[in-house]
């Protein structure tokens, strides 16, 4: 895991700019901690921080193809879960093979299948490749876009980046934001390609593009796609055991000590005893791996449940970790650390972006934090809700009817942080030619009943948009830390599968997760296998809600946040009595907070 940077440009030799390769470099050290390097070529420049988690002596990059005058440069992100199969059917193609690292079977794979190898690879990933007898740049991202990966237009090419910060250190790069970067951004319908920032773009998940003399072209590699589901109930719980299975195995491979997320819901609980039992296998009956949960310090004495929590999640956590055996930690935060400024300012720079969710973001950040102190690698039960049908808009009539996104229903974001209406964004213009664009890309099938048509469109709804900012909020929060995140449900064979799978074998027991529940069995205890969906855990605390309060006040006192906020829906927020202000009304302040602080650090030219 690390993050990567550099430029093609035809018109420039680029071995001049040094000093610019190493500057957009360093912006990543935090995502690369334990190493850098540069490879400056005629035509092009890449850079690279590295996170060693495979090989830690002989996976430094860029990786060329030979020591002396190489043809092909590589600068990779994530894990390719198959580099073992892959490096053996590159053998039997006559490649030799340097290392053991991941790394090099995507160099290998790259010069054997060109820009083909995507298809190859299993795994998480964002890598830019730089052929020297092409003359041509390579950028490829993952199927589901957990490796983030942008770019932006430069005089005669184009420069990346896994994150915009290392854009900005480009000369011909600056942070600039127009009107359709804060209907990108204060929109929440979580589009790809388009960015908050003019001129930036993602590559987006499931596609390639390619620079050459010729110009830039984009290609998709891998979409969702509608077919017919075979087999029963029985049948399809058996095959999600066995998708799981296989993909819980896959992302145990490490270096370096790692663990797993345990927040006491069934998704982290099934994915934690899987790996556990795989473990106990691999090292031995004693063997326990750690986990780790987060909590506040007021959530036991003053939980409050909303449309998104259920439950305290702590007591689950305590009890699942026991069931599987593992060894569990809790890291409880309280309101001082929760608003320290210094933490608020770290979230903002590694998100890039004004667009977050406060002491959720906050409270991640510095879990991730603690986990960093013993472990390199954790694992996460994300993606799960979206996979196999967990949110509430999967099952409320009023969600399932709307001609709207169904999450904006539901979390109550669509009121959160107003925008100046002297802005005139025409923003629920935009949601509805938005929603519509992407009701048009959901596959079908002919003879579908209304409800399958209607419950496939929020899976592919789910799993292209709402998991997309739930992937970048994770990378960037954990990254951030120094810490990289697997996520084995978002395995793309199982995801293919379950899009397959028709909605009542997904629900047959008349709730959300049915299958996943159903091939849990034994592997949690009953009380968290038949416990209802719970989110993220926010803090109830007055004291936290006060200080909230009192930090927004300031952030109004910004001239530029005064411009871009409606200050008459957001000044009752800081009157509400601490402990009867809405979550919902609570994030309006979250995010105006967080829009000042972005604003300082970034120092956006505002083009509206």
């Amino acid at each position: 895991m690390c993050g990567i940077t550099g430029w093609a440009s035809f018109p420039h030799d680029a071995r001049p700019q040094a000093p610019v390769i190493e500057a957009m470099t360093a912006t990543l050290a935090r995502r690369g901690p334990d190493a850098g390097g540069v490879w400056l070529g005629e035509r092009a420049a890449i850079g690279h921080r590295r996170l060693a988690v495979i090989d830690i002596a002989g996976g430094t990059q860029p990786m060329t193809d030979r020591p002396d005058e190489p043809t092909v440069v590589l600068g990779y992100s994530g894990e390719v879960y198959n580099h073992h199969a892959l490096r053996s059917q590159l053998r039997a193609h006559g490649h030799h093979f340097r290392t053991r690292s991941d790394t090099e079977v995507v160099l290998r794979a790259y010069i054997e299948w060109g820009e083909r190898a995507a298809e190859h690879l299993d795994g998480m990933f964002a890598f830019a490749v730089w052929d020297e007898r092409e003359q041509r740049l390579l950028l490829v991202r993952d199927r589901l876009g957990v490796k983030p990966l942008f770019w932006a237009a430069v005089d005669g090419g184009l420069a990346f980046a896994s994150e915009p910060k290392a854009l900005f250190a480009h000369p011909e790069i600056r942070p600039r934001v127009d009107a359709d970067g804060l209907r990108e951004a204060y929109s929440l319908l979580f589009n790809t390609g388009p960015t908050i920032w003019s001129g930036v773009r993602e590559v987006e998940p499931g596609h390639l593009l390619v620079l050459d003399r010729d110009g830039m072209r984009e290609r998709r590699y891998w979409q969702l796609e509608a077919s017919a589901h075979e087999g029963d109930r029985d049948a399809t719980v058996e095959r999600v055991g066995e998708l799981v299975g296989a993909a819980a195995r896959s992302r145990l491979e490490a270096d370096v000590p790692l663990c797993s997320l345990l927040s006491g819901g069934l998704d982290s609980t099934v994915l934690t005893a899987l790996l556990a039992d795989e473990l106990r296998l691999r090292e031995g009956p004693d063997t326990r791996i750690r986990s780790y949960a987060v909590d506040y310090s007021d959530q036991a004495g003053q939980f409050t449940g909303d449309v998104l929590r259920t439950g305290h999640d702590t007591p689950y956590a305590i009890e699942a970790g026991t069931f599987i055996g593992t060894d569990h930690s809790t890291v409880v935060l309280d309101p001082r650390t929760l608003l320290d400024p210094e933490h608020r300012r770290a979230v903002v720079v590694a998100r890039d972006s004004p667009i977050g969710v406060g002491d959720m973001d906050t409270s991640l950040y510095l879990l991730f934090g603690e986990i960093r102190r013993h472990s390199t690698v954790a694992l996460s039960g994300e993606a799960a809700d979206e996979v196999f049908g967990g949110y509430p808009w999967f099952h409320r009539p009023k969600a399932l009817d709307a001609q709207t996104f169904p999450w904006l229903l539901v979390t109550g974001d669509e009121a959160a942080m107003p925008l100046n209406p002297e802005l005139d964004l025409r923003i629920g213009e935009f949601r509805d030619d938005t929603y519509r664009t992407a009701l048009a890309a959901v596959p079908h099938l002919d003879g579908e009943t209304p409800a399958e048509h209607r419950q496939r469109e929020m899976q592919h709804l789910s799993l292209t948009r709402w998991l997309r900012q739930l992937l970048h909020r994770k990378d960037r929060l954990s990254m951030a830390q120094g810490l990289e995140v697997r996520v084995p449900y978002c395995d793309h064979r199982l995801v293919e599968y379950a899009f397959t799978t028709p909605w009542a074998l997904k629900s047959f027991d008349g709730r959300e997760k049915s299958l996943l529940r159903a091939m849990g069995a034994g592997l949690a205890p009953d009380s968290v296998l038949y416990r209802p969906k719970n989110h993220y855990p926010a803090t109830h605390h007055p004291d936290y809600t006060r200080g909230l309060q009192d930090m927004a006040r300031e952030a109004l006192a910004m001239e530029q946040v005064r411009a871009l906020a409606d200050e008459t829906l957001i000044k009752p927020c800081l009157d509400t009595p601490p402990d009867r202000l809405e979550w919902g009304h609570r994030l309006r302040l979250e995010r105006v907070v967080d829009l000042s602080l972005w604003l300082d650090h970034h120092r956006p030219e505002l083009a509206l």
